[in-house]
This record gives structure tokens, sequence and C-alpha cells, in this order.
């Protein structure tokens, strides 16, 4: 079965199109549950009303899907907390040259 390190590893290949960053570096991803081959993730991103809001969402459905053993994967995009960019990992901070 996959494990939340497994989830985050993969979703760190999803990036955000406008940013050119993955989805975890950003930090937009907020919960990860993995029970007996069924994922959902919680996420946001970097605004609402992002046009690029389906898209990405199901590019990080598809990247859970690749990994063995996930029966199925559900992405939810959420509002709450809103995404500021103390959420960053140090990689992030790098990746956009802060």
């Amino acid at each position: 079965m996959p494990t939340q390190d497994d989830v985050l590893t993969i979703l760190k290949e999803v990036e955000d199109p406008e940013i050119g960053v993955n989805v975890v570096d950003l930090g937009l991803v907020y919960t990860v549950d993995v029970k007996e081959g069924d994922v959902n993730v919680e996420m946001t991103l970097t605004a609402p009303g992002c046009p690029m809001h389906d898209t990405i969402a199901r590019a990080a459905e598809m990247a859970i899907e690749s990994l063995p053993d996930v029966k199925d994967a559900r992405v939810t995009i959420v509002w709450n907390p809103p995404w500021t960019p103390d959420r960053l990992t140090d990689e992030g901070r790098r990746l956009l040259g802060f």
C-alpha cells in the first residue's frame, strides 16, 4: 500500500503551470489520507479563481493513481485556510529565488 510519503513524493511531479514549482514545495497540499488503497488529498491553490483549478487537481489525481496499489484517488480543492507564501518549503523558496 502507498504511504503518505509516497503520495507526497509523487505529487512533487505536479507543477503549478503558471509558477513552475511543484504543488508540495509551494505548500499547496494540506492533508493526505491513505486508507486501504484509497487516497484523499486536500489541497489549495495560490489564488481563488485560478484558471488552472481543474487541470492541477486532475494532474494530482493522475499522479497519485500511478502509484502501485492505489484503487482511488480524490483531490479536493479547499480555500480554508487560505494559502500564503509562508507555506512554501525551503526548496520552494529556493526555486522561486527567495
